[in-house]
């Protein structure tokens, strides 16, 4: 049975941004009108009783991030999808980006930034996100900006990451990122609400007492 999702609500200059979330990668933003879905996964839903998407966003092809189901069930005529350039063979019809660069939809600005693995690897030399593969993306709401770092580890990047309200960071070794791995990148950024997902863990309290001395971060862990 799928579980309830949580729903947070945060403030922009045009009316209220709704966060769900869904569940692991599984995202969905209510603004303006718009519904945003990030990584619809047919495991973590059931997207047929969602609000259908204008915009779709896609990290990187992996099965609990790309599920070509979920995006059937999502999409209308009006809705666009953007993912990353690896990902177009599955979705032909979707809009590629790759790591810097920028696009307008529907009055959202998208910016696709890098996400990716320093440390840890399939197997020697292969990591799991290569360099240069994946997507975490960058989203304008108005005057806040939501950045979902996919799946990354900290990575020097993220140093020129400005003005972030809201970020999601993943928490799962040896895949994403430690719960050290975490605080260092929120360290880096500074939003003033970190969300921690793609993760089984249970509590975010390991992350929070990292980050006790910046007690302007609100972390967050929703079920």
């Amino acid at each position: 049975m799928l579980h309830q999702a949580a729903k947070d609500i945060v403030p922009t200059a045009k009316g209220d941004l709704e966060i769900t979330l869904l569940g692991h990668a599984s995202l969905m933003f209510h603004w303006d009108g718009m519904v945003v879905h990030v990584d619809p996964v047919s495991a973590e839903a059931d997207y047929a009783n969602l609000p259908k998407a204008n915009l779709i966003l896609v990290t990187h092809g992996h099965f609990d991030h790309l599920d070509a189901e979920a995006i059937i069930a999502l999409r209308r005529p009006f809705t666009e999808i953007v993912l990353n350039a690896e990902s177009k063979s599955k979705l032909p019809h979707a809009h590629s980006l790759k790591n810097g660069e920028k696009t307008s939809i529907q009055g959202l600005e998208i910016e696709a930034v890098p996400a990716y693995n320093l440390t840890g690897m399939r197997a020697e030399g292969v990591p799991y996100h290569p360099r240069g593969s994946g997507n975490g993306y960058v989203i304008t709401f108005s005057d806040v900006r939501v950045y979902v770092a996919g799946d990354t580890e900290m990575i020097p990047e993220m140093r020129d990451l400005k003005e972030i309200d809201v970020a999601f960071l993943p928490l799962m070794r040896p895949y994403t990122m430690s719960p050290e791995m975490a605080a260092e990148a929120a360290r880096a950024f500074r939003p003033k609400i970190l969300y921690l997902y793609h993760t089984k863990e249970t509590s975010a309290a390991k992350v929070r007492a990292l980050l006790s001395d910046i007690p302007e971060i609100d972390v967050r862990l929703r079920a």
